[in-house]
Order: C-alpha cells, then structure tokens, then sequence
C-alpha cells in the first residue's frame, strides 16, 4: 500500500488539476477551471512568499474596503477568476492561485495610497509600489514574472472598471448581482468607495452649481445691493425706516427726504 504521501500522490497530483484549455473544453474536464487556483507550488520559500501575502491582503482586504460586503468581495474573486482564466491560455500559465492573489495586493495597494511600507528594513515605499517590489522579490527567487504581472493585470482592470471608472461616468460597471446579494445579506450596509466617490462628486457638482447660480442672481452694482438690504430690513422692521436702519447699522448718515 505504501507511505500515506504515496497513497496521497496516487489519487491527486498536480497533472490532475492543473489548467489545461484543451482537456477543459475537448475532454470535459471542467474542474480544471477551479481546482488549478488551489495549488500554489511545491513547499518551498516561494510557496510561502505567496501564502502569507494570500492571508495577510485577502484579510486586510475583507476586513477594510469590503468590511459588511461579503458579496461584493466574493464577486470580485469571481470576476478575478474570470480574467485570470480567460487569459491563461495566451500566456501558458497552468496554476492561476499566485496571480489571483497578486490581484488582491494590487487592490489592496491602489486603495490605500498613503500607507507606507518598509521592504526588510531596506527601503521604504508607498503602497501602490508594493506589487512592484514583490514582482521583483519574486524574480530573484527564480520565479517567472508573467504569473505576477498576469494578476497585476487582472488587478488593473478590476481597480480601474470599480473605483475609477465610476467616478468618471457616474456608471458602475461591475456591480454585485442581486442573486449574489442575496447569499450574503448585509445588517449594516457600508457603501463601497466607488458609490461614495460618486455621491461626493454629485454633491461637488450641485454645490457649484447653486453657487453659481446666486452669483448670477445677485445685482450688479452696489446701489442694486443697498435696495435689496434696505428691503429686508424694511421687511423684517416695517415701523422703521430702512434708510435710517441702513445707515445706523454701517455708520453712515441717512439721506434727508
């Protein structure tokens, strides 16, 4: 029968998971499409490179941005998922785990701009490097560069199509669906950063609007002004007259009848 590990190897191996469009879509072999995202390598330093960024940035990236949108999170692995696979057969990739996470540091980076981070002790940078600076760690460990830039891409387009393009158009491209929503009801909704971008460009846009427009209503010479306050005080004084009222208030004498 043999060692455990040798029973193990004998049922699943990495032949029988990894990805393969042709045994996909010519010999049935559909679970190719999820099982070649849960193996990440043999054990090694690499492997564990990409596990303790996996769990530290998928974390901070549910528990942050997508804190109370567990749907919105899930729908966006899915998509993720999506690209990654659709893109593997022009770039020959058979394991598409270390790219989907590479994705969600790229993610992660983009939306906190302003943190800074420390490489070893070395150097210092800001976020939005930091799936540069992993690329080029990973080089060195004799890794090939297209699995990570193949998530940075797929990162991309998820950043740009959810938090920029919105804010742009006033569309939102990649909205959770309903049936997704569903699975995952929220008890305290939290608007994801697109939505909020795009309330506080509109609330931008009305206030310069209405300030524009009691710019274009105000008269425009200063005796038009003085009618307008004397009016008011009138208004609001009627058993004075708004002559004096005017002229007390700014230190000036009133005009005689």
């Amino acid at each position: 029968m043999g060692s455990p590990d040798e029973w193990y190897k004998s049922i699943i191996t990495p032949f029988n998971v990894y990805f393969n469009s042709h045994l996909i879509f010519k010999k049935g072999e559909i679970w190719r499409l999820l099982t070649n995202f849960f193996f990440f390598g043999n054990l090694g330093l690499d492997f564990v490179f990409h596990m303790f960024f996996l769990v530290k940035y998928c974390k901070s990236l549910e528990e942050g941005s997508f804190r109370g949108r567990s749907a919105d999170f899930l729908w966006m692995l899915l998509l993720g998922g999506a690209l990654l696979t659709s893109l593997a057969p022009f770039v020959a990739i058979e394991f598409l785990g270390s790219s989907l996470t590479f994705m969600m540091v790229y993610v992660w980076g983009r939306r906190h701009q302003y943190v800074n981070l420390s490489f070893l002790g070395i150097f210092n940078f800001t976020a939005p490097y930091l799936p540069w600076v992993l690329l080029a760690f990973s080089v060195m460990l004799g890794s090939s560069p297209k699995v990570d830039l193949l998530g940075m891409v797929a990162g991309h387009a998820y950043y740009f199509l959810e938090d920029v393009y919105p804010r742009m158009t006033g569309r939102r491209p990649l909205k959770t669906p309903g049936f997704i929503q569903a699975v995952f009801p929220v008890d305290e909704p939290i608007r994801p950063a697109a939505e909020e971008g795009m309330q506080q460009f509109a609330a931008d846009e009305l206030q310069e609007q209405q300030q524009q427009q009691q710019e274009q209503q105000q008269p425009a010479n200063g005796e038009g002004r003085l009618e307008q306050e004397l009016r008011q005080m009138h208004e609001q004084h009627p058993a004075v007259d708004g002559r004096d009222y005017w002229a007390e208030a700014h230190g000036a004498r009133p005009h005689a009848d």
